[in-house]
């Protein structure tokens, strides 16, 4: 079975870091575009962020984030890490990892609706004060 598991949330003051991990058992081979999502009180989960397992690069990141976020994967030990510095308090959320068996999906910055994923992990809590 394929399984994928965050960990690494937790609360920090605005201006504050936070690496998160998805550590994913049952994957083989590379054919796979990961993401992290990220879900904010009373709104629709929303992509932070692609990764290429194959290509080993990232593929989108998303303007809210961008210049604070940045993804990267250790693949020898099939964790994908997302790293969020300057952290603000709309960055709040349930932050998710998903999988799919799909290259084309992490590829020219395509960034897939959350419904186009296949895996999900039971997400991990961000919460950031002011």
């Amino acid at each position: 079975a394929q399984v994928l598991e965050e960990t690494g949330g937790g609360s920090v003051e605005a201006g504050g870091s936070l690496k998160l991990t998805c550590t994913a058992s049952g994957y083989t081979g590379s054919l796979f575009c990961m993401a992290w999502f990220r879900q904010l009180p009373g709104k629709e989960r929303e992509v932070v962020g692609t990764f290429s397992r194959g290509g080993n690069r990232v593929d989108y990141i998303a303007e809210s984030v961008k210049g604070r976020f940045t993804l990267s994967q250790l693949l020898a030990k099939d964790m994908l890490f997302l790293e969020m510095n300057n952290l603000k308090p709309e960055d709040t959320a349930i932050y998710y990892c998903a999988a799919v068996r799909r290259v084309a999906y992490c590829a020219g910055g395509y960034h897939p609706a959350a419904s186009e994923y296949t895996s999900w992990g039971q997400g991990t809590q961000v919460t950031v004060s002011s």
